[in-house]
């Protein structure tokens, strides 16, 4: 049986009950929210300056929030309810720098510090008791001093455990290690030379100031890419959820589907310990095979396991791109038994699964008994989205990124793309409480944004395109989305863009060089890598430049294959 065929019996056996009616999308209550019954939501607050990423709680109730933009020298915000309504009245920014790359960013309160990064600092503060702004100077923990000039992931996410230490990940430049940079069927490096000094977690003392990653310990590796971290006080661990690989239809055309590359690889919920290797990049696990298998970088086929067992499997295998991007294990008491140490999972939402529906954009729960998950998953809070199918990332309202508790056991959600933040209260009778209040949250998973797509019925494209709208459907939506607006945080809109709509020249160079680096587009800061799309024939790369260029309401002239032609000489 062929590669493809089988993928289209696994899609029809998950996707058996693609036909149920979808539940109701929108919610009036609880700021919107969908929550497992005897739980209710309150906005603290709509939406914040420079947006939200990560967020903390202080004992007192005060709200710490890493702004998605930073403003001069402020990119934390704080937030105070003086008059317990539950909504906060006093908003001040203060720490950072204007200088930060706020994509990936952390925020912590540990032993009296507010601790927070952006993709290559990590700061503190000594929070002043009854002090909204710390008055403490503020402190450089780490530094991160590698050149990232083609660097993709290097957030800064952090985690603590109880004996003074401070966990960081180090993400990995690339999908897989390849030799030649995202070049479809470019071999992988045996061995890979990032694992040196990227791809893993490393250990720092949490109190000693200006380190870089030579003052750390290496504790673990096999790790592409992590935003997902928290220490698990009740068994005295450090767990972490992965961003798997992108690309594996562009990539390996001849060896995977677009299904395929928009359910895959699974994004792993793993427990680390010291020394532990989950395995990137030569393997990636597959959740419905249920095991690890071999990269087609490294001569795998989907099928193959080759070496890929003796590595660190997952706890769970949640589907691919879901954008894992905050973990919190619940040490409350206010929430009903089945949450208390259990593990809440923010799911960002996905980007890059075209041409089927985009998917996740939830805060999903993992309960856990004796140290283990003790069943699947929950679907704790849904409706961030406001719309289903997603079929742009920009159509989601609210896209959740941060979790936090407070001092009375109460959750927070924050999410990125207005800065909104939740309340979450349990006020329901705890000793009633059965997972058939689950019942209703268990039905959302049948929605087009959590359910395994239809091979054939989810996809957007059945009704085929266009051949310009088909190029750009199968090699450019997945990071630039249907609609040409971007994902608003690592992937610039190709709408009203100065680069799509001025030289033909630059945008002819871009596509068969590619571009890296920062840059502006409609005035706000980007920083991905736009790799080489050299391998299209010249009719293609012009019929995909003619359709940005007069979409998404775009207006300017049509480029001929000649033209590519040229071009790509005059590059030789």
């Amino acid at each position: 049986m062929n590669l493809k065929l089988a993928s289209s019996l696994i899609v029809i056996f998950f996707a058996g009950f693609v036909t149920r009616p979808d539940p109701e999308v929108v919610n009036a209550k609880n700021g919107g929210l969908f929550l497992p019954e005897g739980f209710e939501a309150t906005v603290v607050v709509d939406s914040l300056p420079g947006r939200a990423r990560h967020i903390a709680v202080n004992d007192n109730g005060d709200i710490y929030v890493k702004a998605r933009f930073a403003e001069k020298d402020e990119s934390v915000i704080a937030l105070r309810d003086t008059n317990h309504d539950g909504r906060a009245d006093i908003i001040k920014r203060f720490g950072g720098s204007a200088k930060e790359r706020g994509y990936g960013t952390g925020m912590r309160i540990h032993n009296g510090y507010l601790y927070f990064s952006s993709e290559l600092v990590v700061y503190r503060y000594k929070l002043t008791p009854g002090e909204l702004v710390p008055q403490s100077e503020q402190e450089v923990i780490l530094t991160d001093d590698h050149a990232h000039g083609m660097h993709e992931h290097i957030a800064k996410p952090l985690a603590f455990d109880s004996k003074g230490n401070m966990y960081v990940p180090f993400g990995a430049p690339s999908n897989a290690c390849e030799e030649l940079f995202r070049k479809p069927n470019s071999k992988g490096m045996t061995p890979c030379p990032f694992l040196e000094d990227h791809g893993g977690v490393w250990r720092f003392d949490a109190n000693k100031l200006n380190q870089t990653q030579k003052d750390g310990y290496k504790f673990a590796t096999g790790i592409r890419s992590v935003v997902a971290i928290d220490w698990n006080k009740s068994d005295d661990n450090l767990y972490l959820v992965q961003h798997g690989r992108d690309d594996l239809l562009r990539l390996w055309a001849g060896l995977y589907t677009p299904w395929q590359s928009a359910v895959l690889p699974a994004e792993e919920f793993v427990r680390v310990k010291d020394g532990s290797n989950v395995g990137w990049p030569y393997c990636y696990f597959d959740q419905m095979q249920q095991k690890k298998v071999l990269g087609p970088e490294y001569g795998g086929d989907g099928k193959m396991v080759g070496d890929c067992d003796q590595y660190e499997k997952p706890l769970l295998g949640f589907p691919g791109h879901w954008a894992p991007n905050d973990l919190l294990f619940y040490q409350g008491s206010q929430f009903p038994e089945r949450y208390r140490n259990g593990a809440f999972i923010s799911f960002h939402g996905s980007t890059n699964r075209a041409p089927y529906p985009q998917a996740s954009y939830i805060i999903g729960f993992v309960p856990f008994k004796d140290g283990q998950p003790s069943g699947g998953w929950d679907i704790f809070a849904d409706g961030f989205a406001g719309i289903d199918p997603i079929v742009n990332t920009s159509d989601a309202a609210y896209r959740p990124m941060g979790i936090a508790m407070g001092p009375n056991g109460s959750l927070y959600f924050a999410e990125t793309e207005k800065g909104k933040i939740w309340k979450i209260t349990y006020t329901g009778d705890k000793s009633k409480f059965t997972t058939t209040a689950l019942a209703q949250m268990e039905k959302r998973k049948s929605m087009s944004h959590i359910r395994t797509p239809d091979v054939v019925n989810d996809n957007l494209d059945k009704d085929k395109p266009v051949a310009g709208g088909k190029v750009y459907s199968v090699y450019c939506a997945a990071c630039h989305q249907r609609n040409g607006m971007g994902d608003s945080q690592r992937f610039p809109p190709l709408a009203g863009s100065e680069w799509v709509n001025g030289d033909k020249k630059k945008l002819m160079e871009i596509m068969l060089k590619g571009l890296e680096g920062p840059i502006e587009v409609k005035g706000l800061p980007y920083n991905n890598i736009m790799p080489s799309h050299s391998f299209l024939s010249d009719e293609e790369i012009a019929q995909v430049l003619t359709f940005i260029r007069q979409s998404f309401g775009n207006n300017a002239a049509a480029i001929e294959a000649d033209e590519i032609k040229k071009a790509r000489h005059a590059l030789k």
